[in-house]
């Protein structure tokens, strides 16, 4: 008797790489199809609105799904297209806002990961009939014991994508395959090329998951209306500038601010280093050495473990506060179930809350979650509402 081909739905985006996972997995032996999700609309969400510079025919996610569909027919697979748009507004673009609105910087592609590819997505797929996903993102699937799997670093170092993965729960995990963890982004150019598929060379797509690349303030004044106000030197408390809103800035930040020319004031680049929601207030620093960049400790919410079993007592990890980050040294504590305290072995700069901490032990990620607060020195930095020395 023939053994049965096991099914797999493959999130098939119009990009080179989930195209190269698909071509992989049908020379593995699997029985393949295509998902395209759509999860945006530009149309009822007003991207076009005030915006003469787009239009309906200009959308990238359609002319993502065209790339898609002739993908799909030059591998002969079929394809599905499936509608999240308002599972994506709902758990991630909603988040996404609310976030933004109390100042902080979130990163969608973590929780688009997480509810939408590894959980919706997952789900269609096996509701009708699918084993497994899997999806072109560069990370290493790794069985271990008792059907358990682990989540490694890709071959491809540069563009590994576990911070993004930090999520995922250990049962997602094991439902879902990664077919490029093992060959690098000039590979699969060559291997798309040697296919003769026309998105061979188009480039990598960047911005807000599922949103696409565009003028971010711009975007974002749709929902948030920006409200110009102060840029303030946080330690002589002086004006120093205007900003164009200041939910649109990030920790750290040193493009965009428009501070220069002050007569009496060395030419010395300025950095975002705290910000006052309440009264619209940007504070920055000159330096990227200047002590209010630092932190020595972070409080972690939403901690996921990709493992099954939680590690037990504080332990050692290496942890990524931002993608393509080195790993900083840490000692992990736990607090509570979902909480977990980060001490760090040097300071370290531009810790900003709402961004991801992702942790690992050697190559495997083994889990993240999202920063909460950080202190420097036994402080508690207020990033948000600074109001200058007590």
């Amino acid at each position: 008797m023939e053994n049965k081909k096991i099914k797999v739905m493959v999130g098939l985006s119009g990009g080179v790489d989930s195209a190269v996972a698909a071509h992989l997995l049908i020379q593995q032996g699997y029985e393949v199809a295509g998902g395209f999700m759509r999860n945006w609309d530009a149309i009822a969400n007003g991207d076009f609105l005030g915006n003469p510079t787009l239009n309906e025919s200009q959308c990238p996610q359609e002319k993502d799904y065209e790339d898609a569909l002739r993908v799909a027919e030059k591998l002969n697979i079929p394809l599905y297209r499936i509608d999240f748009v308002k599972e994506y507004w709902d758990y991630v673009f909603s988040y996404f806002l609310d976030e933004y609105k109390l100042g902080r910087t979130p990163n969608p592609d973590i929780f688009c990961n997480k509810y939408i590819k590894f959980d919706k997505f997952l789900n269609f797929a096996l509701e009708n009939g699918f084993d497994m996903i899997a999806t072109g993102h560069y990370a290493k699937r790794v069985e271990v014991e008792d059907g358990r799997v682990e989540m490694h670093r890709s071959f491809d170092q540069n563009k590994d994508q576990t911070y993004f993965l930090s999520q995922v729960s250990q049962e997602q995990l094991q439902k879902c395959l990664f077919p490029l963890e093992g060959i690098s982004k000039e590979e699969v150019r060559r291997i798309a090329r040697e296919l003769d598929l026309d998105i061979a060379n188009k480039k990598d797509s960047t911005g807000v998951c599922f949103i696409g690349e565009r003028n971010f303030k711009q975007f974002l004044n749709n929902y948030l209306p920006a409200k110009r106000g102060d840029i303030v030197d946080i330690k002589t408390g002086n004006i120093v500038g205007k900003h164009d809103g200041v939910l649109y800035y990030t920790l750290g930040q040193r493009r965009g601010l428009g501070i220069g020319g002050i007569h009496g004031i060395d030419p010395i680049s300025w950095f975002v280093v705290s910000k006052n929601v309440q009264k619209n207030i940007l504070y920055v620093a000159q330096g990227d050495e200047n002590e209010y960049l630092n932190s020595d400790v972070a409080i972690i919410k939403m901690v996921n473990w990709t493992i099954k079993d939680k590690p037990q007592g504080p332990i050692k990890v290496g942890v990524k506060f931002r993608y393509r980050q080195k790993d900083q040294g840490c000692t992990l504590e736990f607090i509570d179930e979902e909480t977990v305290k980060l001490i760090y072995d040097a300071p370290y700069k531009a810790v900003t809350p709402g961004q991801a901490a992702v942790f690992y032990i050697n190559e495997a990620c083994v889990g993240g979650g999202i920063i909460d607060k950080i202190y420097y020195k036994g402080k508690e930095k207020m990033v948000y509402n600074y109001e200058g020395d007590k």
